[in-house]
């Protein structure tokens, strides 16, 4: 059953439905540099639990203004003055947001301009692809200031660069830009235009596929990762043989046999 987002109850996120499905998600606001408060972040786990639920292909997330995301709102983090329990109660609902990204099985494209910083980058590495233009830059100044990451920064943002760098960026604050952040693995795409138009052009290719490939590519990759190789094995194996048989892939696999189904080819 189809379920309806009722794109009026969201305040801190703005909501733009596509003709082909591709749903545009931004954080609205520009003034606090995108900075993620708990209303923000309910707004997200809304969003993401009910979007696979809704026929969404794939979503773009972006910032508004000149930033993706400055993190943490460290003045209502400050202003609330939490205890241990309620600051982790925080940290869970973070993670029940980030965890609906990664696991939702609807395919994240995020658009990365100007800051992608402590939890900006944690909220980024829970898309499933990166589109960083040349304003972007990654930092996560969490020792500087007192903190430690609470959003899944040691489990997604390692798993990108490593352990090693991890922990250099969180001991002292390195901020990787340009070329840099793209070989060290933080981002896929670099463009010297809009990463916004480039992250459109990514999600509604993406949304071409069909929901249930997308949905394995976008949900079991990610579930596998957290299996041992043998109980990955299996995993695959069943995932392939629900998705490789589904009755909506005839058509193009027929394509192909007929050979007028596009090829794979080398970029020229």
């Amino acid at each position: 059953m189809t379920v309806q987002i009722d794109t009026s109850r969201y305040t801190n996120l703005a909501l733009e439905r596509q003709e082909d499905d591709v749903w545009i998600v931004t954080l609205n606001r520009p003034s606090k540099r995108n900075a993620l408060d708990v209303d923000t972040i309910e707004e997200l786990v809304d969003f993401f639990s009910t979007a696979p639920r809704a026929g969404v292909r794939a979503v773009v997330l972006a910032g508004s203004g000149d930033h993706f995301c400055a993190g943490l709102d460290l003045i209502e983090h400050h202003d609330e003055d939490r205890s241990p329990a309620d600051f982790m109660h925080v940290c869970l609902r973070w993670h029940e947001a980030f965890n609906k990204m990664e696991y939702g099985g609807v395919p994240i494209i995020a658009a990365l301009q100007g800051a992608v910083v402590g939890g900006g980058l944690e909220l980024a590495s829970a898309a499933h692809v990166r589109v960083m233009d040349k304003t972007a830059y990654f930092a996560l100044p969490e020792g500087q200031r007192g903190l430690f990451t609470g959003g899944g920064a040691t489990i997604r943002v390692t798993d990108l660069v490593g352990k090693a760098r991890m922990i250099d960026m969180m001991l002292t604050g390195r901020v990787y830009q340009g070329q840099e952040a793209i070989d060290v693995g933080l981002a896929q795409y670099f463009t010297e235009g809009s990463s916004f138009d480039m992250a459109l052009e990514v999600a509604r290719k993406a949304a071409q596929n069909l929901p249930l490939s997308n949905f394995a590519i976008c949900s079991a990759v990610s579930h596998m990762q957290n299996m041992s190789a043998l109980d990955a094995a299996y995993a695959e194996s069943v995932v392939a043989g629900v998705v490789n048989t589904q009755p909506d892939a005839r058509a193009r696999l027929a394509a192909f046999a007929d050979k007028s189904a596009a090829r794979v080819r080398p970029n020229d």
